[in-house]
């Protein structure tokens, strides 16, 4: 009871340190409520009137709300990268901000759930995928597996913030016979909120694209590039406009393992471009829509565009020397979040789903209200992500 009470008090009292901040605290803050604001009116108007507001139909019917969705579980499980240097080998300045890169991970799980909301056209017949309310079609169905691990993942980061922060407030120290479990369970967890998503694109055996068994492993990679490099630009932030104690050892140390994550991601896309082109079947016309375009359409200069932005982050992480300098290895993580969402957003959509089976070649570009959506969604992970770091 008495522990109860102190988690009451807790609570108010974060909720005191949230309503707390200088002029630039509120103005982010505004700013965000009026992002989100403008997200919340578009996603009303696509309720009012069907996901036809969208640029998205039946040819290609995953757009720019997936390809968010699969860029984000990888800034989720790439807080693994963290977890295991930190919990594992008891490293020093990877551990003191473990904490901030567990609550990235509640963050984009968040917007992971907000985006598949609103890319389905009924949203209030989701209740039919929950196991034990209905017959979902478990465990065959993989969009129940794809629900039961993202919210195993969340729950799991969310025990381990709050319970940290919660001994912090009662200047107690954890337990690590509690803590330790639960930390090395979000390992395998993490690993399998995205080869679950790798695996809901690899089912589809209409879409040869997609039916490769390295997908997982490309996504895997990829991740562990995206996520670690926001969390180094998010550090950088947070280390100049707050008393956050972020090392530059601590940035090295990420950087140094963005380099070995961005060699192994550079050599699964070389593998894939071997074989699309290498055996030239018919699929290949997937790939040449990617590389090359077809019909005057395709998404050429986006590919190229991610593959340099990949190719330069790679050179940054790798050469000690550039690695070293904060400043450029902030730039070389832009570059890294810049090519793979790009890559893993509609680079991996698009060329997947054009031409469709029956040949045709659709022009996908997000519609305005798209993007609007998009924008609040994230809006709200911000929100969330600034608010639970105010109070850790």
């Amino acid at each position: 009871m008495d522990r109860l009470i102190q988690f009451v008090r807790f609570a108010q009292g974060s909720v005191a340190i949230v309503l707390r901040g200088r002029r630039w605290y509120w103005a982010w803050l505004g700013l965000l409520l009026l992002v989100i604001a403008t997200g919340v009116a578009a996603y009303g108007n696509q309720l009012a009137n069907g996901l036809i507001v969208s640029n998205m139909r039946d040819p290609l019917s995953w757009g720019f709300y997936i390809g968010n969705f699969a860029f984000l579980v990888g800034v989720a499980a790439a807080a693994v990268i963290l977890v295991i240097p930190a919990y594992v080998y008891h490293w020093g300045p990877i551990r003191e901000v473990v904490l901030l890169g567990e609550i990235m991970a509640i963050s984009a799980i968040i917007m992971c759930m907000l985006f598949v909301m609103v890319d389905v056209g009924r949203p209030d017949r989701l209740w039919h995928l929950l196991p034990g309310v209905v017959t979902p079609n478990f465990p065959s169905s993989l969009l129940v597996w794809d629900i039961f691990v993202l919210n195993a993942y969340f729950a799991v980061n969310l025990f381990v913030v709050t319970y940290l922060v919660f001994k912090s407030y009662l200047d107690l120290p954890y337990r690590p016979g509690l803590v330790y479990p639960i930390v090395f369970l979000s390992i395998p967890l993490a690993i399998g909120i995205h080869t679950v998503t790798a695996f809901l694109f690899m089912g589809l055996t209409a879409r040869p694209f997609w039916n490769t068994a390295i997908l997982a492993p490309r996504f895997l990679a990829s991740a562990f590039c995206s996520g670690p490099a926001l969390l180094i630009i998010v550090f950088r932030v947070l280390r100049a406009v707050g008393p956050i104690p972020i090392s530059n050892a601590a940035l090295r140390k990420i950087g140094e393992l963005l380099g070995y994550a961005m060699a192994v991601n550079l050599f699964f896309l070389g593998c894939e471009v071997f074989k699309e082109f290498y055996s030239a079947s018919a699929h290949t016309i997937h790939a040449e829509f990617q590389w090359f375009g077809l019909k005057e359409h395709g998404i050429a200069v986006y590919t190229w565009f991610a593959l340099a932005c990949n190719s330069a982050a790679f050179l940054i992480f790798g050469v000690s020397r550039l690695r070293d300098r904060i400043n450029v290895l902030t730039a070389g993580c832009v570059l890294a979040v810049a090519g793979v969402f790009i890559e893993k957003g509609l680079g991996l959509l698009l060329p997947g789903l054009t031409p469709d089976m029956l040949g045709e070649v659709y022009r996908y570009a997000p519609s305005m209200n798209e993007v609007l959506v998009a924008a609040g969604i994230w809006g709200i992970g911000a929100l969330c992500f600034t608010l639970m770091v105010k109070v850790a």
